[in-house]
């Protein structure tokens, strides 16, 4: 009873706290940021009380009647990999509220903006331990509407307002998508309650409208976690604080989509629909978001793109659908969290103390800002996927799946050379992340002094990068046991065997990821001086944006054709991303 308490705790914690912070004085900086930090501390503890139950492998449930006779119930149920993504949720968004305390200046509203925070928390943890499928689409169309809300919190500002509606666009469509998919799910499995969901999964896979579901089950998780062609909302939303986009965008939103795709890979997996969608469109969107990564200027755009790219990453494992998939992908769900958390933070760091984030401007940052300049190396080669890091580890696993995964289609054996191809990029675009910000010469001309930050802005971003060392050094005796326990809960009785060592000699792995470190060396070398003085995209299809399509069709929708004269001028408030289609 004690346990399932914690767990209505758990959700409904963040959202007292939301409104307590809602009602604080604007200037109550500190006040508001305590209670934040410690909503999260709280969030911690709860789970550090349950880990001994989900380590053990037992499933926490607490069931809590709603509309019963509709089958719709808060059901809240927390297995292992519940536990590990509400540990992100509240791991980094304590992180966050630490750092964002000294991010936001003094004009911010920090009780609006740490409110935000924390009612998106909650409905981050009301999705992840809904124990019903409609229940989770309730929160998840929460998160769709407090993130559009954080995305667009400087309001002021035309950018922050285009990139929110456009998030909330997309995300909100796919949540109907997802929605119409859930109760197709639900009427072929004979209930919503997500246990018998998971134990009906032959009867899904073998049902005539298995293939109408699939397709609107993953149109949710795709447009909530970027994936082609959905992708372009992602870099739209970086006109937010940097908190939000390291809190969204590393831990948390874009998570949500590729938690579904591992939650519902037992379920809707293992058939050649599956593997052509979900694994297609995971290596598609892993290739173009590194190649698009090293072209783009700003540094949070090419954050922005090398999420994308990531998520495309784990979406492919998911796609893969064997075990030792499903263990890589939650293990970089893990490790990606970590390292662009940090990176995003890192970014934030240099535009708040030089004035701007534009790649073309900032250089030779590292005389003045050498610890900033330390923490964002390291970090950057953790998504690169050097050795010792902890992002090395989990993309050796998606090489050995990448070689392994052999069907006899053109697709299943190119896949190998597309990992290869687009951990090239990877590397490519975090040297030239860390080369042009930190390295050659003195900057002129920035808009501030750069010098170090606070202290404890700069805290979140050590204590992360030192997770990074520590994962990569000693992996087994530090998240071994995590990421076993959310594997279990996925795969049950078809666990297999796994090692976090460092070495395993030399393998068809380890090859091509020394390939792909030296091609990314000499990509960059070689396209360096090119890259600053082109266009922020690839060359011939630099033009070619997602968000001018978005726009120009929501112009279609929304004006009348033809107009009459006197309504021939574009209308008072037109957002001028709209660009030319004003």
């Amino acid at each position: 009873m004690v346990q399932q308490s914690l767990l209505l705790l758990l959700l409904f914690l963040p959202f007292v706290a939301s409104i307590f912070a809602a009602t604080m004085q604007a200037k109550a900086k500190n006040a508001v940021a305590w209670l934040s930090g410690g909503t999260m501390v709280a969030g911690l503890a709860i789970l550090a009380a349950l880990w001994p139950m989900i380590s053990a492998g037992q499933v926490v449930r607490d069931y809590n009647a709603w509309l019963p006779r509709q089958g719709i119930n808060l059901t809240l149920r927390m297995d292992g990999l519940a536990w590990i993504f509400a540990l992100m949720v509240l791991g980094i968004g304590l992180m966050v509220v630490i750092y964002a305390r000294y991010y936001l200046s003094s004009r911010d509203s920090a009780p609006r903006f740490f409110a935000l925070l924390l009612a998106f928390a909650g409905s981050m943890n009301g999705m992840i331990l809904s124990g019903n499928i409609i229940v989770l689409i309730v929160f998840w169309e929460m998160t769709s509407l407090f993130s559009f809300l954080l995305i667009g919190f400087w309001h002021h500002t035309p950018n922050a307002r285009d990139g929110a509606r456009m998030a909330l666009v997309i995300t909100g469509t796919g949540g109907l998508c997802l929605l119409a998919g859930m109760l197709l799910i639900g009427h072929m499995a004979g209930s919503y309650d997500l246990d018998r969901v998971l134990a009906a999964a032959d009867v899904i896979r073998e049902h005539p409208l298995y293939l109408p579901a699939l397709i609107l089950f993953l149109l949710g998780a795709f447009t909530k976690s970027a994936q082609f062609p959905f992708h372009f909302w992602l870099p739209n939303a970086m006109a937010a604080p940097t908190p939000v986009s390291a809190y969204l965008h590393s831990a948390t939103m874009v998570k949500m989509g590729v938690f579904l795709l591992v939650r519902f890979s037992p379920v809707l997996g293992g058939t050649p629909e599956w593997f052509n969608i979900v694994g297609g469109v995971g290596m598609i969107t892993l290739t173009i978001g590194a190649v698009i990564a090293l072209f783009r200027h700003d540094l949070k755009g090419l954050l922005a793109y090398s999420t994308i790219s990531h998520l495309g990453l784990i979406t492919a494992l998911c796609g893969i659908g064997s075990p030792e998939a499903i263990v890589a992908a939650i293990f970089h769900i893990m490790n990606h969290a970590v390292f662009k958390a940090s990176l995003f933070m890192a970014a934030g760091i240099v535009d708040h103390e030089t004035g701007t984030r534009d790649m073309r401007r900032l250089s030779g940052l590292a005389r003045y800002m050498p610890m900033t300049a330390t923490l964002a190396t390291v970090a950057a080669a953790a998504m690169a996927g050097v050795p010792l890091l902890n992002g090395f580890l989990s993309k050796e696993m998606f090489f050995a799946e990448a070689y392994a995964w052999h069907g006899g289609s053109p697709f299943d054996d190119s896949m190998p050379y597309i990992a290869v191809l687009a951990s090239t990029f990877s590397v490519a675009y975090s040297l030239r992340l860390i080369h042009t910000v930190f390295f050659g010469p003195a900057p002129v001309d920035l808009p501030k002094a750069p010098h170090e930050p606070v202290h404890w802005m700069r805290r979140p971003v050590e204590l992360l990068v030192l997770l990074c060392l520590v994962v990569g050094i000693v992996p087994a005796q530090t998240v071994g046991p995590w990421l076993d326990a959310a594997a279990r809960s996925v795969l049950g009785g078809a666990m297999p065997y796994y090692s976090l060592a460092l070495w395993h000699g030399i393998n068809a792995p380890l090859i091509m990821s020394c390939i792909a470190v030296a091609a990314g060396v000499l990509v960059y070398a070689a396209t360096a001086s090119r890259i600053a003085a082109g266009p922020e995209g690839p060359p011939l299809i630099h033009r070619i944006r997602g968000a001018r399509m978005f726009d120009w069709g929501l112009v279609k929708l929304t004006w009348k054709w033809p107009r009459s004269a006197a309504a021939s001028s574009a209308p008072t408030g037109c957002n001028r991303s709209f660009g030319s289609w004003c």
